[in-house]
């Protein structure tokens, strides 16, 4: 438990860690490769951890150097025989990108994870792999986890699948189909949701010298037997993250920079700036950094379902505006690392915020948030947004605060430096 104790703020800048995301897809490409790969300003959290160590299993050699420096020598885009099951905890972006990993190599792959690893479904990417030749399988009718995944086909072609629970199905074809003999000729049902992080990932793959393209919003293709080249490689700071001091800005009505940040950034929450100052903040973009001010603050109709891993401190600031801020097509937040419409809307509620919610949406009234207990539901990113009003507002507590390792080990420090 973790008593949040307000104070005042000044003006002031903060350095974060890498990208979660950029750190999950570098740190995999390199491990495809055939040389030595050096990665600078890697996220060191649970969940990279998770990626790091099936990796290992897989083959690649990974060495911690000094201050988020790691060195990888990559097992050549054909994953080593694995006796024992890969442990994937609850981190959903390692299991999916894994998931096409493993169907590059020869034999059985075995991937589970914790509780509520193991109720989130990921049958479409299942789907699509046997599709391609690959026996992928579940044990429970929704492809929830542990999955079993064969190879044994690596002709590649054309496949179809449904993006609109999570873009990492995608993300992950997309790696692993450069290194199919015919490449992969990708159709989706429909536009995918987060589709920032697929270009996010197509940029990546491209500085391992490795092709993907996008032909429409429901059409992508990755020609075959490309290589992926090893080399000096730099984590940018995680915009997710980011997302919870500029939040800070737009409460306290102080000016919060996040540093080492370019205005130009694929990451898509970079978004969360321009939703800020939407609802009444003012933005400055100096000297590669980027620092969010708040003023009055109103409600606002916006779609985040691009952004949704800001939902949660966007919900909070909207907890502090006047009148009512609805945010929509955020049906895939119900499997997150736990349902975060659900989670955001009962804390706030707690918090005596009238709130509503839909299958798809959150509606909140903004009024004068109150202390109250805060339950995360091992969920980091409802630990962290939580946290937020904590700075004004008297009783706020966060249960279980360590989840926040997950993604950010070192936010509690930065936090009360603040």
């Amino acid at each position: 438990m973790k008593q949040i104790i307000p104070k005042d703020i000044q003006d002031q800048a903060v350095v974060i860690p890498g990208s979660k995301s950029i750190s999950h897809r570098m740190m995999i490409c390199a491990s495809l490769s055939s040389g030595t790969s050096n990665i600078e300003n890697l996220l060191q959290s649970d969940d990279i951890n998770l990626t790091m160590g099936a990796l290992k299993q897989m083959g690649a050699n990974i060495e911690y150097l000094k201050d988020h420096h790691y060195k990888v020598l990559g097992f050549g885009g054909t994953p080593h025989n694995c006796d024992s099951d890969i442990y994937l905890g609850n981190s959903g972006t390692s299991m999916r990108l894994l998931a096409g990993i493993a169907a590059l190599g020869n034999t059985r792959y075995a991937l589970t994870g914790d509780q509520r690893m193991c109720e989130r479904p990921m049958i479409e990417l299942l789907d699509a792999l046997n599709m391609l030749g690959i026996d992928a399988t579940s044990q429970n009718p929704n492809g929830t986890p542990p999955v079993y995944i064969r190879g044994g086909s690596r002709e590649g072609g054309a496949v179809n699948i449904d993006c609109s629970k999570s873009s990492q199905y995608l993300s992950s074809l997309l790696m692993m189909g450069a290194l199919m003999k015919n490449g992969l000729d990708i159709s989706l049902d429909s536009p995918p949701v987060s589709s920032p992080y697929i270009d996010l990932t197509i940029d990546i793959m491209k500085k391992f010298n490795v092709k993907a393209r996008q032909i429409d919003t429901t059409h992508y293709k990755v020609a075959g037997e490309q290589t992926y080249i090893p080399g000096n490689f730099f984590v940018e700071p995680d915009l997710s993250n980011a997302g919870y001091f500029w939040a800070i800005g737009a409460i306290t009505g102080k000016m919060i920079f996040v540093e080492n940040i370019s205005e130009n950034s694929l990451q898509g929450d970079l978004k969360q700036i321009k939703i800020l100052e939407q609802m009444g903040c003012t933005l400055k973009i100096e000297n590669n950094r980027i620092g969010v001010c708040g003023g009055t603050l109103n409600g606002i109709d916006v779609d985040m379902a691009d952004t949704p891993d800001a939902v949660p401190a966007i919900a909070i600031v909207a907890s502090f505006a006047k009148g009512k801020t609805r945010i929509i097509n955020i049906e895939h937040l119900r499997e997150k690392e736990c349902d975060r419409i659900d989670a955001v809307s009962s804390q706030l509620i707690k918090m005596g915020i009238t709130v509503t919610q839909g299958s798809d949406y959150l509606e909140i009234t903004g009024g004068t948030p109150k202390g109250a207990r805060i339950e995360t539901f091992n969920d980091h990113r409802i630990a962290m947004a939580f946290s937020i009003p904590g700075l004004l507002v008297n009783g706020i507590e966060i249960e279980n605060e360590t989840c926040v390792e997950k993604s950010f080990p070192n936010y509690w420090n930065i936090f009360e430096a603040l």
